[in-house]
């Protein structure tokens, strides 16, 4: 929680920033788990197979693409560090929440091929998708209770 001799911005509530923090929290887990099954060389090889590619293309591409993608993991999980922030009490801090919730809701709607997900269901079964569906989901729950206190606190001020 932010100190107790710095007063919170007016747009979080003592319960979103605890909630915004333990859902950056196991975000970031859901995120690195998801990160390690969908990028193994096999996962990302069935993925471009899925994809049409011939097991000599594939093999070509694969460099390539695990490189791409644990790129887009890494930058998830720096982004849910920056979610954990929210403690801090600040404007910055949600705004940054607000951007990478938006961007994760993202990935299930196409940031991530969507064969990708198709190998690790294919390899892992449903709990190979179980990361990325909590991540996934729970970005868009928690971006719209971001939204919400947003419009809530405007409509005060707005009021006022």
């Amino acid at each position: 929680m932010a100190a107790a001799s710095r007063e919170l911005a007016p747009i979080w509530s003592p319960r979103l920033l605890r909630t915004t923090f333990a859902c950056s929290f196991v975000f970031a887990l859901s995120t690195l788990v998801y990160g390690w099954l969908a990028t193994s060389p096999e996962t990302t090889a069935l993925a471009l197979r899925l994809a049409g590619k011939s097991a000599a293309e594939a093999s070509a591409a694969l460099p390539e693409l695990l490189t791409n993608l644990r790129a887009v993991i890494a930058i998830g999980v720096l982004g849910n560090v920056l979610g954990m922030f929210a403690l801090r009490g600040t404007t910055w801090s949600y705004w940054a929440a607000l951007l990478v919730n938006l961007t994760q809701a993202g990935a299930l709607s196409g940031l991530v091929p969507g064969q990708v997900h198709q190998a690790a269901l294919q390899r892992y079964g449903l709990p190979g998708l179980l990361p990325i569906v909590v991540t996934g989901g729970g970005a868009v729950l928690l971006t719209c209770a971001l939204i919400a206190r947003l419009v809530s606190v405007r409509d005060v001020r707005a009021g006022a």
